[in-house]
C-alpha cells in the first residue's frame, strides 16, 4: 500500500525530550519504519518548523518525510497550531490529488482535521490515532489546560468523520465512546517497543549504598514526578534518578526542573534526587539496567511507552492506574499500580517491593515476557496494516463508481 501518515507537530525526525517531542514522535517513526520494512511505501507529512528544512527527506528507516508549509516556519507550541490546519489540509489535498495514496493515518486530533479535509476532497480514507484526548486533559488540568477551547467538540466530530480509529488502549475506547464513537469503529493497537534496543542489560557495577528508582520522560507537571519526590521522603535508603527534559546545562532555567528540586529541598531529599536532563534514546536501555524499580506515575497518560520499555529491559514497574498503564502493567505480575496523586501509596508499595529482591526479579522476568509477546513493533505494524487493508478495501474503486 501507499500510506500517508500525518503528524502535524510530532516529526519523526525531531530530537526527543522537549515539551512537545515525546512518545508520539517515537511512535510515528517506528511505525513508519516497520511498515516500510514490510514493503509499503510510506510518507510522513509533518509541519515545516524550520525554513532550512528540505521539502522531502529520506529517513533512515526507509520512509520519506515531507515538510508541509502551514503557518510560520518556526517552532510553534502544538496548542497554537489549530489556525493553520485548514492550510495544512489544503496542501495535502493538492498533494494527494497529484499522487494517489491508499490510506492516510492521522496522528493527534489536529492531524485528523487536516487529513479528513484532504481525504474528503480526494477520496483517501482516513484512520485516526488520537494519542491524547482533550476531554481527559481538561479533566485533569482544568484551568491549566492550554488546548484550544473547541478541542473536545472537534475530537467528537472526528469520531464521526474518520473511517476508523486505532486506539492505543482500552481506556481510550471508553472515552471515545462517550464522545460519540459508534461501536465497531475502533480497533485497539498498542504502542510498540524496539525489542532489539530495549532488552535486559548487565548493569555496570556500582556501590549499593542506595537502591535506585528511575523515572524517564518529559519534565511536565502531569508526569507526576513531584509525587515521586514526595514518596522518596519515606524511603531513606533509596535515590531517585530522573532522565528527561532539556539538556543538562538547561536544567537551571527549566521551570519544572527547578520546581522538582525545590520540592526535594523542602522535604529533605535533595541529596538523593538527581536530574540527568535529556538522555539519548540509545542510552536509555542501559540506564534502565541500573534501576531497581522504574517509576511511571503520571496523573493521566494516553498510553505511556516508558513502562513497556522498562518491561522489555526486565525491570519491575510501579505506575499509576491511568490510561494505557491499566493495560500494560499487570499488578502482582509485572509491577504494581496505585491511584494518581498518592505519594503515600507510592512509598508504601516501593518499600515492600524494594525489600523483596526475588519479587523484583519475578516482576522483571514476567514483564520481559509480556513485552516480547505483545509490544514488539513487528506485531504492532502487522495489526495496524490489517486495519489499513480493511479500510482501503471498503473504499469504492474508480471502476465501481
Amino acid at each position: 500500500m501507499r500510506i500517508a501518515m500525518v503528524s502535524e507537530h510530532a516529526s519523526p525526525l525531531a530530537v526527543i525530550g522537549g515539551v512537545d517531542a515525546g512518545g508520539q514522535n517515537v511512535h510515528v517513526a517506528a511505525l513508519a519504519a516497520e511498515l516500510a520494512a514490510r514493503g509499503h511505501d510510506v510518507t510522513v507529512f509533518t509541519r515545516r518548523d524550520d525554513p532550512r528544512s528540505p521539502d522531502r527527506v529520506a529517513a533512515p528507516g526507509g520512509y520519506a518525510v515531507e515538510h508541509v508549509p502551514a503557518g510560520p516556519p518556526s517552532d510553534v507550541p502544538k496548542d497554537e497550531l489549530l489556525p493553520y490546519m485548514d492550510g495544512f489540509g489544503d496542501w495535502l489535498t493538492r498533494r494527494w490529488s497529484a499522487e494517489r495514496f491508499d490510506v492516510a493515518h492521522a496522528h493527534f486530533w489536529m492531524s485528523g482535521l487536516a487529513a479528513t479535509r484532504a481525504g474528503r476532497a480526494t477520496g483517501v480514507p482516513v484512520v485516526q490515532t488520537f494519542h491524547a484526548l482533550g476531554v481527559v486533559k481538561k479533566r485533569h488540568q482544568g484551568a491549566k489546560d492550554t488546548s484550544p477551547p473547541d478541542r473536545v467538540a472537534l475530537e467528537s466530530q472526528l469520531c464521526r468523520r474518520v473511517d476508523h480509529v486505532v486506539a492505543t488502549c482500552t481506556d481510550e475506547v471508553a472515552e471515545l465512546s462517550a464522545l460519540g464513537l459508534r461501536p465497531g469503529r475502533a480497533t485497539i493497537v498498542p504502542c510498540g517497543v524496539d525489542l532489539r534496543a530495549f532488552r535486559p542489560r548487565l548493569a555496570p557495577p556500582r556501590p549499593r549504598e542506595r537502591q535506585r528508582l528511575l523515572a524517564v520522560g518529559r519534565l511536565v507537571e502531569r508526569k507526576g514526578l513531584a509525587d515521586a519526590v514526595d514518596a522518596l521522603a519515606e524511603l531513606p535508603d533509596a535515590e531517585l534518578v530522573i532522565a528527561g527534559g532539556p539538556p543538562a546545562d538547561g536544567l537551571s532555567v527549566d521551570p519544572e526542573a527547578q520546581r522538582l528540586l525545590a520540592r526535594a529541598r523542602a522535604n529533605g531529599t535533595a541529596e538523593r534526587v538527581r536530574l540527568l536532563g535529556r538522555v539519548g534514546r540509545e542510552e536509555i536501555p542501559e540506564l534502565f539496567g541500573t534501576a531497581d524499580v522504574v517509576l511511571a506515575v503520571p496523573w493521566y497518560e494516553p498510553f505511556g511507552i516508558v513502562p513497556v520499555e522498562a518491561m522489555a529491559c526486565a525491570r519491575p514497574v510501579v505506575g499509576t492506574a491511568v490510561g494505557g498503564l491499566l493495560d500494560t502493567v499487570l499488578p502482582g505480575v509485572t509491577g504494581e499500580l496505585v491511584p494518581p496523586h498518592r505519594p503515600d501509596l507510592i512509598a508504601r508499595v516501593l518499600r515492600e517491593l524494594l525489600a523483596d529482591p526475588r519479587r523484583c526479579a519475578a516482576y522483571g522476568a514476567s514483564g520481559l515476557e509480556r513485552a516480547r509477546h505483545l509490544y514488539g513493533w513487528d506485531r504492532v505494524a502487522r495489526d495496524t496494516e490489517r486495519v489499513y487493508a480493511r479500510v482501503a478495501a471498503a473504499v469504492p474503486t474508480e471502476a465501481s463508481r
